[in-house]
């Protein structure tokens, strides 16, 4: 690898909002007439076309994805309204590549030429996946039926936008002011510094919850307060919805058009539903084994959740004289089990993770499994002064990649945590490569004048699994846009290297690299690690059960949603029915805020998070069985999984790295329910 690879890095600060409308629409312009003469030439080698159209399909991407970021991070009002006015030309342009004629039949020129067989495993992909995802855009469609498919595209961009604006808007506009210290009583330090500095800045004394992540999980889990709880629990799950009382912001019927064009999208394809059309470019062989896979689960952890609960039940009943759990209860007394148990608590355990320590750790960690170097970068423009850069050196002190790290929750910025990417990596005719350049967004409790940022340790998986992604993003090794990095990788086994870094949160050998109290020094003493090792699968039945209903929920969704009857609730309180275990309120409107699959790319994939999970675990036994830093196979997991992208079929690379294909032994017993 050259030194002289592209280090191309957006320039955040320049940012015009007024001329971006303008810009787009003028590059839009020169990419249909830089297609346009490149098929006016009949290209049938991939010389002739490939790099061509990767150029222009890289420099559209590196104009566009900072503004998409932007809209998660920072979505002000005048953002948005560049964000929305610009996604119809940006719609408009995808509908017309999808269907382009010629240019699918340039493709299938290179995959029927004399010179097809001789293309790397890789270009093939590259080919192959094209012509697929050709016939998922349309391109076989009569005229008719080709403008209708592109109505339904842009209408299913503008609605999913709404629907997570909604939820934005909706979280934002709740809070409560509290100037009674007392009706907060069990809620952490480090949540009420967090409140009363919220209150501050609006000039009002007292306390200030919000529905922010953070906040509401503190309230629910530790306010020993029941009424309190109930308030923000509520708030919390009729977020975007009718009984919400923000009618402008009730996200009700975009998710029924939102599933309705779906639906019709698919029928017009000629499936069977939105799920069939969804499982094209994923592992999976059909929407039907992705119902069997979950049900197959479900029976296999619900007598383990049963007992969860029943323990719990009877733990209330025992030492608090509690007879029925309310939903709202749950996870405070969960919290009192859990500690009660194993003496272990998540916010007992902050202080032990200052995030610069598990950012330390974390780079020790990736340095002895693949010698990767990270370097912090100063000089990055980058959106908030929070932000921090870094680049990732190998052991040859080459520059692989680079990433941009956003780990505070603040106004105008979505919730979650999620990995998205700026560019990708593909090499140039001049043997340079473009290098890859993340973006890592978490949501965690910011600094304040006390004390840095602590993490729970739940925090600390979410960081690991975020930068998974990360590494698979900015690792590659794959020359080609189309399939480096994430890029062309089935979206139900993206999750393989997210969930697998996980494991390096729970290892007495990795403990004293993330853990260090922030005050005296000392990493987290054995006996708490001993503890909080003991409690890693308490109620991992119950989780479990929940990610399974939310999974079901979502294939059932775009399975059996019938465009006339609009009943959503419905199937949701039938999948209820199947998995839970514990209370559940009338008026939960879970589904309202279900960004993964209404704004997001998990539509008739959330599975994809168990069925990873698989994989993730199966992987993890070969490190328990060599050593969790054994370079060989640290170095077998990089070139065979991280560095592969979306070059061949997961399952292949899998079976290359571990010798077999997956079983779900591994993902039960990493649960312990097995």
């Amino acid at each position: 690898m050259q030194t002289t690879d592209i280090k191309n890095l957006p320039n955040f600060s320049s940012i015009n909002f007024s001329k971006i409308n303008q810009e787009l629409l003028k590059l839009l312009d020169e990419n249909r007439r830089q297609i346009e003469s490149i098929l006016a030439t009949h290209p049938s080698e991939w010389q002739e076309l490939i790099p061509k159209l990767t150029l222009i399909d890289n420099k559209l991407n590196c104009f566009w994805s900072p503004i998409n970021h932007l809209h998660g991070v920072s979505n002000t009002q005048s953002l948005r309204e560049v964000y929305e006015l610009c996604l119809p030309a940006l719609i408009s342009y995808a509908n017309e590549l999808g269907q382009n004629t010629e240019l699918q039949q340039a493709f299938y020129r290179i995959k029927h030429s004399g010179t097809f067989a001789s293309l790397s495993q890789a270009q093939k992909k590259v080919i192959n996946n094209a012509l697929r995802d050709f016939h998922l855009a349309g391109v076989d469609l009569p005229a008719s039926k080709k403008l209708r498919f592109q109505e339904i595209s842009s209408n299913l961009a503008k609605l999913s936008t709404q629907y997570e604006n909604n939820l934005l808007d909706a979280t934002q506009s709740w809070q409560k002011h509290v100037t009674d210290k007392k009706i907060l009583a069990g809620l952490p330090e480090t949540a009420l510094n967090r409140a009363r500095g919220t209150a501050k800045k609006q000039n009002l004394d007292g306390w200030i919850l919000t529905l922010d992540f953070p906040s509401y999980f503190a309230v629910i889990s530790h306010a020993e307060n029941a009424e309190l709880r109930q308030e923000i629990y509520k708030a919390y799950t009729t977020r975007a919805s009718e009984l919400a009382d923000q009618p402008a912001l009730d996200n009700s019927h975009i998710m029924i058009e939102i599933l309705q064009l779906r639906h019709e999208k698919a029928k017009l394809l000629e499936y069977l539903t939105y799920a069939d059309y969804s499982v094209e470019t994923k592992m999976v062989e059909s929407a039907s084994k992705v119902i069997q896979f979950l049900e197959d689960l479900i029976e296999k952890c619900k007598p383990y959740a049963k007992a969860e609960y029943q323990q719990l039940t009877e733990f209330v009943l025992e030492h608090h004289q509690i007879e029925q759990l309310n939903p709202w209860d749950i996870a405070y007394y969960s919290e009192k089990l859990k500690e009660f148990s194993f003496n272990v608590s998540q916010e007992k355990l902050r202080p032990y993770f200052p995030v610069d320590r598990v950012l330390e750790g974390f780079f020790t960690i990736v340095n002895k499994l693949y010698g990767i170097t990270f370097k912090s970068d100063h000089s990055t423009d980058v959106w908030d002064e929070s932000v921090k850069c870094y680049e990732l050196y190998d052991r040859d002190e080459h520059l692989r990649g680079i990433c941009y790290l956003d780990l505070y929750t603040r106004k105008d910025k979505r919730s979650g945590a999620w990995m998205d990417s700026y560019c990708q990596r593909f090499r140039l005719d001049d043997g340079r490569s473009q290098l890859p350049v993340a973006f890592i967004t978490c949501n965690f409790m910011p600094p304040s004048n006390s004390h840095p940022s602590l993490l729970t340790h739940d925090d600390v998986t979410t960081l690991f699994h975020e930068f998974g992604h990360g590494l698979h993003h900015l690792l590659t090794t794959v020359d080609h846009y189309d399939i480096s990095g994430i890029a062309g990788v089935p979206w139900d086994a993206v999750e393989l290297p997210s969930q697998f870094m996980e494991n390096w949160c729970w290892q007495k050998e990795t403990m004293p690299l993330i853990s260090r109290h922030y005050q005296s020094g000392e990493p987290l003493p054995d006996r708490e690690l001993d503890q909080l090792i003991q409690a890693k699968n308490f109620q991992s039945a119950m989780a479990m059960l929940r990610q399974l209903e939310f999974a079901l929920f979502d294939i059932k969704i775009h399975t059996e949603f019938d465009p006339k009857s609009n009943d959503i609730q419905t199937i949701l309180d039938q999948v209820r029915a199947n998995t839970s275990v514990v209370p559940i309120s009338e008026f939960n409107r879970f589904q309202h805020s279900f960004s993964h699959i209404f704004a997001g790319g998990y539509a008739a994939g959330y599975y994809s998070y168990l069925w990873a999970e698989v994989l993730s675990a199966d992987a993890f036994t070969k490190f328990e069985e060599t050593g969790i830093f054994n370079a060989q196979t640290g170095d077998e997991f990089l070139t065979q999984i991280l560095q592969q992208g979306g070059s061949a079929e997961p399952l292949e690379l899998f079976v290359n790295f571990r010798g077999r294909k997956p079983t779900d032994d591994a993902l039960l017993k990493s649960h312990g329910l097995k």
